[in-house]
């Protein structure tokens, strides 16, 4: 009862947040350099046609007026029309949404069931040539950019050795896309039962998967690696080894409690990449939430980027939510 009455606050409080944060991008969108209404009408419009678009736009009216009509039609879920596409903004962010979750899921995933165990275990047996090759991975994964490594896969794995294809997208060019069920080409094909789509999108998704992996990754490492170390010369470890208790006993109990600062920082994780990933994206032509909030911002698209931002915020307290209910998972002194 006490995790469905702090579920219950902690979404009853969703909307405020949403309203502050609306608030908030509605007026710093509108500093942002540049006119919109001469990017839609072109170099070469009237003085009239930029003054009827304007109308249209009602960015005519006092800005009051203006966030007043915007609450207006979110609360119906109309986040406006993207200058640059011409579509709802909705629409545009159904299409890219499901591309960019593809990357962040499996990024966290893969980084959470490689990085804790092996944080885990160069906690325990802290000498060694693999603690030592842990730390030199660490050091290096942190110092380089994202989109260098995904540049150099690219060189190694489609150009020099023809193992993987190239940055165009999602899947395959000759290749038909599974029937929109999540949205997700990998989860789709499987649930369609597609096996050509299936192939060709796992293809598509090792190089920018790894590439997040390999970049990423350590910040997991490291932190289950710290936490562990900690627990582990705690004092209530040692009074679990000078009571006799077997090492694996001592390990389970000092995990359980290292779990929570892991928690947190898979659910940072998960939220930086939402927009950290845009790089990535970019290179391998991956067409998702983040090369739309860039081009939005290139092209002064206050509804599009105004709209991404919402998304983002809405995405930040879920994961949140999520890290904290986890808290009541794993931490029995919550309870």
């Amino acid at each position: 009862m006490r995790l469905v009455k702090y579920t219950s606050r902690r979404l009853l409080l969703l909307p405020v947040q949403l309203l502050v944060v609306s608030l908030i991008v509605f007026f710093l969108v509108r500093l942002m350099p540049g006119e919109p209404t001469f990017l839609y009408t072109g170099p070469f419009a009237t003085m009239e046609r930029v003054a009827e678009v304007r109308r249209q736009l009602s960015l005519d009216q006092p800005i009051y007026v203006q966030y007043a009509k915007y609450i207006e039609r979110v609360v119906q879920g109309d986040f406006g029309l993207s200058l640059r596409t011409s579509q709802p903004v909705m629409t545009d962010i159904r299409q890219r949404l499901p591309a960019t979750m593809e990357l962040i899921l499996l990024a966290v995933i893969f980084s959470v069931l490689i990085g804790v165990p092996l944080g885990v275990y160069t906690a325990i047996r802290n000498t060694g040539v693999i603690n030592r090759i842990v730390f030199l991975y660490g050091m290096m994964a942190g110092a380089l950019p994202d989109f260098w490594f995904a540049l150099i896969a690219i060189f190694v794995f489609f150009y020099t050795f023809e193992l993987l294809p190239g940055p165009i997208g999602r899947i395959g060019l000759m290749v038909s896309v599974p029937e929109t069920i999540t949205g997700m080409y990998f989860i789709d094909s499987i649930l369609t039962g597609n096996l050509e789509a299936l192939t060709s999108s796992v293809a598509h998704l090792v190089l920018p998967v790894v590439t997040l992996v390999f970049i990423y990754m350590p910040l997991v490492l490291k932190n289950a690696q710290s936490a562990m170390g900690d627990m582990l010369g705690s004092d209530f470890v040692t009074f679990a080894r000078a009571s006799g208790l077997s090492r694996l006993m001592q390990w389970r109990y000092a995990l359980r409690n290292a779990m929570p600062p892991i928690i947190t920082v898979t659910g940072i994780l998960t939220w930086f990449l939402l927009g950290g990933a845009v790089l990535v994206e970019t290179v391998f032509a991956w067409g998702g939430l983040g090369q739309y909030a860039v081009q939005s911002v290139v092209n002064a698209d206050y509804a599009a980027l105004q709209g991404v931002v919402l998304l983002s915020a809405v995405f930040t307290m879920i994961v949140f939510l999520l890290v904290d209910l986890a808290y009541f998972v794993v931490d029995p002194r919550i309870k």
